[in-house]
């Protein structure tokens, strides 16, 4: 890592501030040109322990850039990861003030509920799929505490950023019908989402897009995260990585996600 402790600090409270005023923060890879992928996750985790000191709890981890074309869009060759806290979760259905937000975005994706812990080195799919108590559509819903683009040299932000900024995630919705893994694993890789905003049908895909099986991805989580002696825990939901591209949302908007035989999951944003 480049940076030390003071540096992290500061760039955990920009980024709270930039939340609670709702006026972006710059690139910190503008700040801090020399910053690693290492350094990145240190920023994320200083600010979520900013938060677990105010009186947050982490109830799950998302896990983002799993496709192999998003991957090479922003030069990464792994997915990347962030943290679900406990008031970050929205029923099915809810109105969601649109004012807590910057710059929303929304994904569709599948959400694991774990029954049982799970941990590295060398988790496997097969792991995943045991540890597992249910499956259930979810939306992600995504923000930007850092500028998309920086107003002075309209540098668009990089996956450092990104990945400071808790890998964008902001909240999430779980809904549909839960189904237990064994029940219908030979078919998850074929889950379909039909995502529409206001009506109109914006993006649509299947559950293979994420690392060809979405438990693929919960399985590079728990290997990841074991570097740094963490285990996801039984409760704990795990956000697999969306299946379609990122739809801009705003205030008025109601996004609905069809699963087809596994229900609807749908929110509107007030």
């Amino acid at each position: 890592m480049s940076l030390d402790q003071t540096t992290l600090a500061q760039a955990a409270e920009r980024l709270e501030e930039a939340e609670r005023t709702r006026v972006a923060c710059r690139q910190f890879s503008l700040d801090y040109p020399d910053m690693t992928i290492d350094d990145a996750y240190a920023i994320q985790h200083a600010w979520m322990q900013l938060k677990l000191r105010n009186g947050r709890m982490v109830k799950g981890h998302k896990i983002g850039l799993t496709s192999k074309a998003m991957q090479r869009a922003v030069n990464i060759a792994e997915p990347d990861y962030g943290t679900l806290l406990d008031d970050m979760f929205y029923r099915d259905g809810a109105v969601i003030p649109s004012e807590r937000f910057l710059q929303l975005k929304i994904e569709a994706e599948l959400a694991f509920v774990l029954a049982r812990p799970l941990s590295g080195p060398d988790c496997t799919l097969f792991d995943v799929l045991d540890a597992t108590a249910y499956v259930t559509p979810a939306l992600e819903i995504l923000d930007a505490r850092i500028q998309r683009i920086d107003p002075e040299t309209k540098r668009t932000r990089n996956v450092f950023d990104t990945i400071s900024d808790n890998a964008a995630n902001a909240a999430l919705v779980l809904g549909g019908r839960p189904f237990k893994p064994a029940v219908i694993d030979a078919d998850m890789r074929r889950i379909g989402a039909i995502v529409s905003r206001n009506g109109e049908v914006e993006e649509t895909g299947l559950a293979a897009g994420v690392l060809n099986h979405p438990g693929y991805g919960v399985a590079w989580l728990a290997n990841r995260l074991h570097r740094f002696g963490v285990t996801l825990q039984p409760g704990q939901v795990i956000l697999a990585g969306s299946f379609i591209r990122p739809i801009e949302v705003g205030k008025g908007d109601t996004v609905v996600a069809d699963y087809g035989e596994f229900g609807t999951v749908s929110c509107h944003f007030g």
